[in-house]
């Protein structure tokens, strides 16, 4: 199977560890961040991987391409302009043709699903997205989800105001081909806000029960350091 890593964040929540340093190669424990997704690819058989890259792009080109990975197929893409994490997958939709279903990852989380589960429970349904979920302390700034007793997502909120669960979409996602029905005509958009809203009913929410979390913040990305060892 093959996997979108959407690596173009600023990272600006990270600055000043980011002024210099793209926040997909921000290290925890001494390794990259995005060295820890491509181990977890490798243990669970994706074969290639599409990396969309924007801040300081030549260090993660750089970093890439010197890369030794025997099982994995690793394309490089350089957004000049952001697109969103809609936006890149349907500007880049060749790399997934033909495909059946493929993974949709966001770089900048830090974690230990079993990849190769969510996939026996991707090819359990017929849904178009099996959604990664994980128990937030923190629901306000996430996207949060309502699932009925079968686990089918029933609601599905940017940042709500007033959350009514702590399950959060985790940026570790499995789409089946038709997702690019949902999506908007435009070349800027984000899943979250523009996608996932329209596919109620059409989703199956999966519990991360993995170590996962968001190294968006300067207090993750010192609790990462602290306690991950991969």
């Amino acid at each position: 199977m093959k996997a979108f890593l959407l690596a173009a964040g600023k990272g600006t929540r990270l600055r000043p560890v980011t002024n210099e340093i793209p926040k997909c190669l921000v290290p925890v424990n001494k390794k990259p961040l995005i060295d820890y997704w491509f181990d977890l690819f490798q243990k669970h058989g994706i074969t290639e991987v599409l990396v969309n890259c924007h801040h300081l792009h030549s260090k993660v080109k750089d970093y890439l391409k010197n890369q030794k990975r025997k099982l994995i197929k690793i394309n490089i893409v350089h957004e000049k302009r952001l697109l969103g994490s809609g936006g890149t997958i349907k500007a880049n939709s060749e790399f997934v043709e033909g495909d059946e279903s493929f993974f949709i990852c966001y770089a900048d989380n830090l974690t230990a699903a079993n990849l190769n589960d969510m996939q026996k429970t991707h090819k359990s349904h017929s849904k178009t997205l099996t959604l990664g979920v994980f128990s937030t302390d923190n629901p306000g700034s996430c996207g949060i989800v309502e699932v009925d007793k079968n686990n089918i997502v029933k609601s599905f909120i940017e940042k709500p105001k007033n959350p009514k669960t702590n399950l959060a979409a985790a940026g570790v996602y499995i789409a089946r081909k038709n997702i690019f029905d949902y999506f908007p005509d435009k070349k800027i958009f984000d899943l979250g806000h523009d996608v996932f809203p329209k596919m109620i009913d059409d989703m199956v929410a999966y519990k991360i029960n993995e170590y996962f979390l968001d190294i968006g913040t300067m207090e993750n990305y010192k609790k990462a350091n602290e306690e991950f060892r991969g």
